[in-house]
């Protein structure tokens, strides 16, 4: 049932069974800055998180940067073309090496060079070279140059953070030892690698910033119970009852079907079917089934208050069809309508009148999402 804020400040974990009385997450774990840094380490520390799309750096030296939490990235193309993952962060005094780069705009580099004092990687994370003065002892009076020693390239290289892919989807995990992204993906990794991704071209990046905790808009995302009030433009090709909310261990697939056959060569379908990938925590693949591509979510977090959703948009040919405008177009006024709702509600999350929400038996999605932060907030 739903609790108020009526001083008593009482609270349960949330329910295994969606049934049960208190099945939603405290409405401070949406609020308290506290939480946002505690998922900090427990959330995007431990499972995988979607860094980018192995397309955008396709030759040898492309590469790009993409901060999680308070943790940024290197990802490159190395000289034997696989792609590798380290932290932005020299070995020398741990300096930032290079600016912010985005996938949609790569960076090219034959070796990654510390401007601070030009300690110079391979792009397989080796020290490849340092200056003079690490050589010799010149200004140190009290050490000879024969008694400096030598500095090892394979000690002192970059660290390396555990890499695997979803066909071109890279994901990384900061975990020393983590469960295999096999294990975390299950039958969506399957479903997925099935498809001819790896096919497709980035045609077009849209970052919104929006006032509101990431988790609400991972709710939001998760369900369609808000669809016949609030997307009606949207939902007017879509059979809301023939829908499906798919529910797996670290995913769920929203399936809708439209009422009638689209006239589209799509190789990304085998039906007329718009699916929704959320994966937790934080990523999202959207098939509308009205166009052949698709588009990615990274719902990221910049603090418990705000969050950028990056939208990313791959077809088969970056010069865009009208059909395929229509597809972007489309997802980004679903978008600015839930933007609008999820902020509405954060607002009110934030008033401190709720104590606990509930949900209802259709939020199934959610209730999953809300079990897994609980999950990782225990661990």
């Amino acid at each position: 049932m739903t609790r108020w804020n009526n001083g008593t400040d009482q609270v349960s974990a949330v329910s295994p069974d969606i049934t049960e009385e208190t099945n939603a997450l405290p409405a401070n774990y949406f609020t308290d800055p506290e939480v946002w840094e505690m998922e900090k380490e427990k959330v995007f520390s431990k499972y995988w998180v979607y860094a980018g799309h192995a397309n955008c750096i396709k030759e040898p030296g492309e590469f790009f940067t993409r901060t999680v939490g308070d943790k940024q990235i290197i990802l490159v193309r190395d000289h034997d073309d696989e792609v590798r993952a380290f932290f932005n962060v020299c070995a020398h005094r741990g300096s930032k090496m290079v600016e912010d780069t985005p996938m949609t705009d790569p960076g090219n580099a034959s070796r990654i060079q510390c401007p601070y004092h030009l300690w110079t990687y391979d792009l397989d994370g080796d020290l490849r070279s340092t200056p003079k003065s690490f050589e010799e002892a010149s200004l140190n009076p009290d050490l000879e140059d024969e008694d400096v020693p030598g500095v090892d390239s394979e000690e002192n290289a970059l660290m390396e953070v555990n890499l695997d892919s979803i066909g071109p989807l890279l994901f990384v995990n900061f975990k020393d030892d983590p469960k295999p992204l096999a294990e975390q993906a299950g039958k969506m990794k399957e479903e997925l690698d099935q498809l001819p991704l790896g096919e497709y071209e980035h045609a077009r990046r849209i970052v919104s910033e929006v006032e509101c905790n990431w988790k609400v808009f991972g709710g939001n995302y998760s369900e369609c119970d808000h669809c016949q009030a609030n997307h009606q433009d949207w939902i007017k090709g879509i059979s809301l009852d023939k829908s499906e909310l798919e529910v797996q261990d670290y995913h769920w697939v929203l399936h809708y079907t439209h009422e009638a056959d689209i006239e589209s060569d799509m190789s990304l379908h085998d039906e007329h079917e718009a699916r929704f990938y959320y994966f937790w925590p934080n990523f999202t693949v959207n098939m509308y089934g009205t166009a052949d591509g698709y588009g990615t979510y990274i719902i990221d977090p910049i603090d418990e208050n705000r969050f950028n959703l990056i939208a990313d948009y791959f077809f088969a040919d970056p010069d865009l069809s009208e059909e395929e405008e229509e597809f972007i177009r489309t997802s980004r006024q679903l978008q600015e309508e839930d933007f609008e709702l999820v902020e509405r509600q954060f607002a009110g999350l934030k008033m401190g009148a709720l104590s606990q929400a509930q949900l209802g038996p259709n939020e199934h999605t959610v209730h999953k999402l809300h079990r897994l932060a609980q999950e990782a907030y225990n661990a």
